[in-house]
């Protein structure tokens, strides 16, 4: 008996890398017609560009930035069948640069939800635990929009598309005990910060988020959030603490990653990272990209990726510092059980 119901986890996420061309290109081999794209040039200092389906393409948001949403037509134009659509502009297509781009599959165009107070507009796919979710706020603590993945959401990335000023918030059910009461920075390097002014001290359940007064997640401002529910065989969003061993810790996942976010929760500094199953791909070879940075492509290796999991490969504070406390996000390339299990690299 399978003990997952994705049998094939890149039909939901999947990394696609590509290199420039400077003209119209068709970017293919996706797997799924995306609905939240997320772009980064990986040779040079370049700002990552996040777009989705809800929104719209040509227009980008940046993971590094608190700019607000921008429209910019030379961008991503389109979302395919199997993939997407690039202009001329640099941070999508600079030519002979080389692009790294994370691509989720959620439920395709956005319909309304009227589940909580304020009325959202939702990409939900319930199977994959995954959903986009756009709203007005009305600067209302206790405010609640539906999220519609029928399942209680374990980690949301919310940004404020119309304030400048706004950092992306972001809430991990594993922060804290108490992670309704805690706030983290997909741009900043901060550790986690006690604050009731985005989530109002209320946990989600599986068909609301309810939302302080505060600008970062409820002014009179139009907002985004993307929503995950975890997913056995597919998904996992955990934390774990560090041994400061170049032996470092295991963390069990029950699938092979795909896609992996790792940051340092009880102390500022440390960068948020990703790595993934294309970039190199091959243990001591996992290269980096930080999603708070501009900064290209770091070659430095500070996880292994293994059948059920990922290792911490070195002794600083990034991974491993000894009592130090991570959260992540991670993505599926096989599920370690089921009708296609993953195999030892």
């Amino acid at each position: 008996m399978a003990y997952t119901t994705i049998k094939k986890p890149s039909d939901y996420f999947n990394t696609k890398l590509y290199t420039g061309t400077g003209a119209t290109q068709s970017i293919t081999g996706v797997g799924f017609q995306p609905d939240w794209v997320w772009i980064k040039q990986r040779d040079t200092i370049r700002f990552h560009y996040i777009f989705d389906s809800i929104r719209g393409a040509t227009k980008k948001l940046h993971s590094n930035s608190t700019d607000a949403e921008s429209t910019l037509s030379t961008t991503l134009t389109s979302f395919d069948s199997d993939g997407y659509t690039v202009e001329t502009d640099a941070g999508v297509n600079q030519s002979s640069g080389t692009y790294a781009s994370w691509n989720w599959l959620a439920g395709g165009t956005g319909v309304s939800n009227t589940d909580g107070s304020i009325t959202s507009t939702v990409s939900a796919n319930t199977t994959s635990g995954f959903s986009i979710v756009t709203y007005t706020g009305n600067g209302s603590a206790g405010a609640t929009i539906g999220h519609g993945l029928g399942a209680v959401p374990a980690c949301i990335i919310l940004k404020n598309r119309t304030q400048v000023t706004q950092s992306w918030a972001v809430y991990h059910h594993k922060m804290d005990a108490t992670p309704q009461d805690k706030l983290m920075y997909l741009d900043l390097t901060n550790a986690v910060t006690d604050s009731s002014s985005p989530w109002n001290d209320t946990a989600p359940t599986s068909t609301l988020i309810t939302l302080g007064g505060g600008n970062i997640t409820s002014g009179n401002y139009d907002y985004v959030a993307y929503c995950f529910a975890e997913k056995k065989g597919f998904s996992k969003f955990g934390s774990y603490t560090g041994n400061g061993n170049a032996d470092g810790t295991f963390t069990y996942l029950g699938f092979k990653p795909a896609f992996v976010i790792i940051k340092q929760t009880n102390a500022a500094g440390e960068n948020w990272f990703i790595c993934d199953n294309k970039r190199a791909g091959y243990n001591a070879e996992n290269n980096r990209l930080m999603p708070n940075l501009t900064a290209a492509e770091q070659l430095d290796s500070p996880i292994d990726i293994l059948s059920n999991g990922f290792k911490a490969r070195e002794t600083g504070a990034k991974v491993n510092a000894s009592g130090s406390t991570y959260i992540y996000m991670a993505f599926a390339e096989e599920p370690l059980v089921g009708d296609n299990p993953a195999t030892a690299r």
